[in-house]
């Protein structure tokens, strides 16, 4: 028990920010919500906090491997190749790092009401949009999904493009409303970090 007791609330905050990091950006959330179904059919309600507080006092744990943050972790996994110069492992990993967009200083971002909880990711946003209002995926700047909406940034012009294409159409069982952000009325470029479940493109 001392070596629970010896966890420092600032190392269990670190320790939540990278696996909260790690969450949003997570590649395959079907999956997570596959295990967050299994997690609610297996572990009663009242006990669910507890049992998030356990998984992540062993995470914290000085004797767990996982100490390290998620995503240094995983790189840690990845066996290098023989006979390379550490000069040509920088030059595989810089040419491997997604480019991030540039997002002009006119884009605005939509909100529109879909999102995770019914079944709408980030593909099916590009599509919709693609497909009813005429906007390619290179148009579109960055997603952010929650799970009962969303939020698409493109711009100014594509904004009312997409409001006049999708307002009131029905998707997957939902009337879809999409409007100009509240969030985001600043004029000039989109300050927001990718957040929760974003989506660079």
């Amino acid at each position: 028990m001392q070596n629970d007791i010896s966890i420092k609330e600032d190392e269990l905050r670190e320790r939540i920010q990278s696996l909260v990091s790690a969450v949003r950006a997570d590649n395959n959330p079907e999956e997570l919500e596959r295990i967050k179904k299994i997690i609610k059919k297996n572990v009663p309600f009242t006990l669910r906090g507890y049992f998030s507080a356990y998984l992540l006092r062993l995470l914290a744990s000085p004797s767990s491997r996982a100490k390290a943050p998620v995503r240094e972790y995983r790189e840690a996994k990845k066996p290098q190749q023989q006979n390379t110069t550490p000069q040509q492992v920088k030059e595989e990993k810089s040419e491997k790092k997604p480019q991030q967009r540039v997002i002009p200083q006119d884009a605005k971002t939509l909100y529109i009401n879909l999102g995770k909880i019914g079944h709408v990711y980030a593909r099916d946003l590009v599509s919709l949009f693609a497909n009813e209002a005429g906007i390619s995926k290179d148009e579109i700047y960055l997603i952010r999904l929650h799970d009962k909406y969303s939020f698409v940034t493109v711009s100014e012009a594509n904004c009312a493009k997409a409001i006049e294409a999708l307002q009131g159409k029905s998707y997957k069982n939902r009337t879809i409303q999409i409007n100009i952000s509240n969030k985001e009325k600043a004029a000039g470029a989109v300050t927001s970090e990718p957040d929760a479940n974003s989506a660079a493109l």
